[in-house]
């Protein structure tokens, strides 16, 4: 899985991150922890078939397309991830169960069975560590300039989830800080025609999320992450009707962050 100087990616293999808007002047700040499905070639397919390669678990079906159209309303800077979460989850805490999953829902991953140390170090050193790193020096930068920040993490989830279907078109989550969580759950409710989940369908917390607790939580940004159902985003109409919604509601949201010293 590997060749023989101990390096995963090779020739022909894209970047594990991308960066729309790096000088972005907006506050926010987006990234897309499993916006890409790309597998390294020394990894082949996982052993997966393709039906399996184009489902959820490798990737958040059409967040990508999203967080580009937010990001370009906005004039936001966006870090998108270019690699399956099958390879490495950059929304997981290396080392965790998860973080290389050998079963996914409940498809089982081949290519993820029984790895070594090295086959795993790889993964971590050569995806998640620049993609991390990435958005450190975004962030550290911004900093350093005076630039205020608002970090939103982009997610989308499945309508159903193990036979159990889910009503909840847009789902906020936080954790130990809801400022903006809050204000945007508020914000969504009043449009009046979305079934808005508040922590659901899923909670931020220290095992199932990375982005949020280490780059928002730990510098004491305002961020917020947002799910969309992926039935509503599969197509370019519908990723530039939520990116033009989101756009304005998170923009009313920082000024009222803003108004409230936050």
């Amino acid at each position: 899985m590997s060749n023989g100087s101990g390096n995963l990616l090779g020739p022909g293999d894209p970047p594990p991150v991308r960066v729309l808007q790096p000088k972005g002047r907006s506050d926010f700040v987006l990234t897309a922890d499993h916006a890409g499905r790309a597998i390294p070639r020394r990894l082949g397919t996982l052993g997966l078939p393709g039906s399996e390669l184009a489902r959820h678990i490798t990737s958040d079906i059409g967040i990508a397309g999203v967080t580009e159209r937010l990001a370009e309303a906005l004039g936001a800077t966006a870090v998108l991830q270019t690699y399956s979460r099958l390879v490495i989850d950059c929304n997981r805490q290396p080392g965790l169960d998860s973080s290389i999953p050998a079963v996914s829902e409940l498809t089982p991953i081949p290519g993820n069975a029984a790895l070594s140390h090295t086959e795993r170090e790889a993964r971590r050193r050569e995806i998640f560590q620049p993609y991390h790193e990435r958005i450190e020096a975004l962030l550290d930068e911004r900093r350093a300039s005076g630039h205020r920040t608002v970090l939103v993490a982009m997610h989308s989830f499945t309508p159903v989830f193990k036979g159990i279907a889910r009503e909840v078109e847009i789902g906020i989550l936080y954790n130990r800080d809801a400022r903006l969580a809050r204000m945007m759950l508020d914000l969504l409710r009043r449009e009046g025609d979305l079934t808005v989940g508040d922590n659901q369908p899923y909670a931020v917390g220290d095992l199932s999320d990375y982005t949020v607790p280490v780059h928002g939580e730990k510098r004491g940004l305002p961020h917020v992450e947002i799910e969309i159902r992926q039935d509503l985003i599969t197509d370019a109409a519908g990723q530039a009707a939520w990116a033009a919604r989101l756009a304005r509601l998170l923009s009313e949201a920082e000024t009222r962050l803003q108004e409230n010293g936050a």
